[in-house]
């Protein structure tokens, strides 16, 4: 693995002079590209600079231990220097997610529960946000599906991220979030003070950066308009601004009517679209490729349940990585990044597995 370093090396020095070209910065899709690739390079090139002093000090310290034994005691602690600082060059070098850097949607239905499920929807999309505000991250409400008591029976928004370096990527974060989520607790509706189990299911979909990257043929496109509706069916606008597109060769469908212009539902039904046919493209292509390249942590079955929130016992866990916590108070709150580190740090030591089972 290490062999490739000077390869990215020679790149990085190549994308840095790329970077001084005003004709890059003159199209934002390629300045976006180039930037991202040249955030992820710096990471390895920092990480090999530091193994190379870290590896230089060691064998300072044994030459000079050869004369004074004094300097003796201080080689153990750099050969543990040395070994982490290897380790973190090998992490980084491993393949990362070619969507890391991506912003993502992410749509959540309300599941097994009925009114409880719709109300625990609209408890984790409040989760989401105030995660996404905490790493900075900004969000729009694309459409929302309301219950009668205040819940969501379908809602998707859209997170936006600022940085350019893939690791620090909304979809690098967020991916890990698509299943099933179980809670357990005391539905509000409940008079007996009965422990219910309900489920809501999570979709997140890398969004696609620029339009032309996906090809939609307008051909392939059925486009429905209708009066957007409110809890319960009511009409809740008298013209005709809701939208529904059904992409014919998949058969995805996407409705939008929290706009009130048609245009504007349009486009967002539009921007939804293109995030699932590229989640799409992406599941045949791993579905292709060897199980090396495939997540361990993120698999592709949207029914499977991931993780389980238990308010009795203010209990958090997650099935896929073995997390438990008793802080689930504060993860409602968005204190994700336990959780989400689990997952990371889980998918990243497959990841290494199947890299050494290869070489």
């Amino acid at each position: 693995m290490f062999e490739s370093v000077q390869t990215l090396i020679d790149e990085h020095r190549r994308v840095q002079e790329e970077l001084s070209d005003p004709a890059v910065h003159a199209d934002a899709a390629r300045a976006k590209r180039v930037n991202r690739r040249y955030a992820e390079l710096s990471r390895i090139v920092a990480a090999h600079e530091a193994w190379t002093a870290a590896v230089d000090d060691l064998e300072a310290a044994r030459e000079l231990a050869r004369e004074d034994e004094a300097f003796a005691a201080e080689v153990p602690a750099l050969e543990e220097g040395v070994q982490a600082a290897q380790e973190r060059l090998r992490r980084l070098l491993i393949p990362r997610d070619p969507d890391d850097a991506r912003d993502v949607i992410m749509e959540i239905k309300a599941g097994e529960g009925g009114a409880e499920s719709a109300l625990f929807a609209a408890d984790l999309l409040r989760m989401y946000i105030q995660y996404a505000a905490s790493k900075g991250w900004k969000t729009e409400l694309l459409e929302r599906n309301e219950s009668d008591l205040g819940g969501y029976k379908d809602v998707q928004v859209a997170i936006k991220g600022s940085s350019s370096d893939p690791a620090q990527g909304v979809w690098a974060h967020l991916k890990y979030e698509g299943g099933v989520h179980r809670v357990q607790r005391v539905p509000a509706t409940e008079s007996q003070g009965r422990i219910h189990t309900s489920t809501t299911g999570v979709l997140v979909f890398p969004e696609v950066d620029e339009p032309e990257e996906i090809h939609i043929d307008q051909n392939d496109l059925k486009v429905d308009v209708f009066r957007s509706s409110g809890p319960g069916g009511q009409s809740v606008n008298t013209t005709d601004s809701a939208v529904r597109i059904t992409h014919v060769p998949t058969g995805i469908v996407v409705s939008m009517q929290n706009e009130k212009s048609q245009l504007q539902n349009r486009e967002a039904a539009m921007r939804v679209l293109r995030a699932r046919l590229l989640a799409k493209q992406q599941e045949e292509l791993d579905a292709a490729a060897s199980d090396a390249r495939k997540s361990q942590i993120r698999g592709m079955d949207r029914s499977e349940r991931i993780r389980t929130y238990n308010f009795p016992e203010n209990r958090i866990a997650d099935h896929r990585t073995g997390f438990k916590a008793y802080n689930l108070d504060q993860v409602m709150d968005g204190a994700l990044d336990p959780i989400i580190e689990s997952a990371i740090a889980a998918d990243e030591e497959a990841r290494l597995a199947a890299v050494g089972s290869d070489s």
